[in-house]
């Protein structure tokens, strides 16, 4: 039978996989199919724009000229020249005045209120700098991104995309339910793809560049996916100091790395999202960290010192309020909005604690 010898810390296992797990290579993809991927490298752009452009409707002018203009007392101007939003400034202008801020009835127009020097100016340069990044390697690529980068000309970038084939130990509803969460979690940073494999095939990676594996890591007679990682690679960790996720594996074969998670549906959310996502980030060359929040607790959480808990939350207007420890019951699944970590030296914290809360 599978044994677990000990359990190892989990910051040790995060250890292992920053140190071993190698990102992807990148491929360009057209930037509208590059969204929610992670970028590859740093993206410049030419100066934008290359000349002053006009901000509003209005008129372009000398901004001295109107310093003691008002409406009793007219500044006579030597340049208005009528410029919409977009339009490149004439090179003596400086600023540009509002339409009802110029009568250009009058011979020579008139200023009927002051602006400022570079009132209404889009300076060189200011939305993008060919000196600087205008985005940087390892964030996600955007909506909001893309459309700058549409808008700066900029059509295609080099992005990397892991695949991540998922299979079970077990064809049963659970195993199955398993693995139809952990591809809806991992579409959003990589490809996900499930094959139906024989016993002896299951640690075949194919030409996924990850291998994630539900179910087998106890040590029940039917328990064997621990022993099948070993015989077709190598296994770093068997046990982890995480709950729930005890009995869960990592490592690789050849160079592809396996993550084995329990066959429990608390237990495989819990790992993917505190061991899974940071393994699969390391795979695309993601820097940032998941997103959080600070939030109080309505009540306290008790842990056992030791484990690195992983904590269900209900969000209950500023404060959230946690739902279970240990076993997580599926309808407290159902109910939470995120999740909280109680690290492995601590006992819990304190009803009123300012706790980072991360999304499920």
């Amino acid at each position: 039978m599978q044994r677990i010898e000990r359990l190892t810390p989990l910051a040790d296992v995060i250890l292992r996989i920053d140190s071993q797990v190698m990102s992807v290579a990148p491929r360009e993809l057209a930037i509208r199919e590059a969204v929610g991927r992670v970028l590859a490298a740093d993206v410049y752009a030419k100066a934008h724009p290359p000349a002053p452009l006009a901000l509003r409707d209005g008129y372009a002018v000398r901004a001295e000229e109107t310093s003691d203009a008002g409406s009793y007392a007219p500044a006579p101007l030597s340049l208005a020249h009528r410029v919409e939003v977009g339009d490149p400034i004439p090179g003596a202008a400086d600023a540009v005045a509002p339409v009802d801020a110029v009568d250009d009835d009058a011979r020579p127009p008139q200023a009927l209120m002051p602006v400022t020097a570079g009132d209404g100016v889009l300076p060189p340069g200011l939305d993008a700098n060919p000196a600087a990044p205008i985005l940087t390697a390892g964030r996600l690529l955007r909506s909001i991104d893309a459309a700058v980068l549409a808008a700066l000309g900029i059509t295609r970038v080099p992005v990397r995309v892991p695949t991540v084939r998922v299979v079970g130990m077990r064809r049963e509803p659970v195993t199955q339910a398993v693995a139809t969460m952990l591809i809806n979690l991992i579409g959003a940073d990589a490809v996900a793809q499930t094959v139906q494999v024989s016993d002896d095939a299951i640690m075949d990676a194919g030409d996924a560049d990850v291998l994630i594996v539900i179910g087998g890591t106890g040590g029940g007679e039917r328990d064997d996916s621990v022993d099948a990682l070993g015989r077709a690679g190598r296994v770093e960790v068997h046990g982890i100091g995480l709950c729930p996720g005890e009995t869960s594996a990592f490592g690789f074969v050849g160079s592809v790395p396996v993550l084995i998670v329990p066959g429990r549906l608390d237990a495989a959310l819990a790992v993917w999202h505190v061991i899974g996502a940071r393994l699969l980030a390391r795979c695309a060359g993601r820097s940032d960290a998941p997103a959080a929040h600070g939030a109080r607790l309505a009540r306290k959480v008790s842990s056992a010192v030791g484990l690195v808990e992983f904590v269900p939350v209900r969000a209950d207007g500023d404060a959230v309020i946690p739902l279970a420890s240990g076993y997580l019951p599926w309808q407290v699944l159902a109910q939470a909005t995120g999740y909280i970590l109680v690290p492995a030296q601590s006992e819990g914290f304190a009803a009123g604690a300012l706790v980072q809360v991360v999304a499920l």
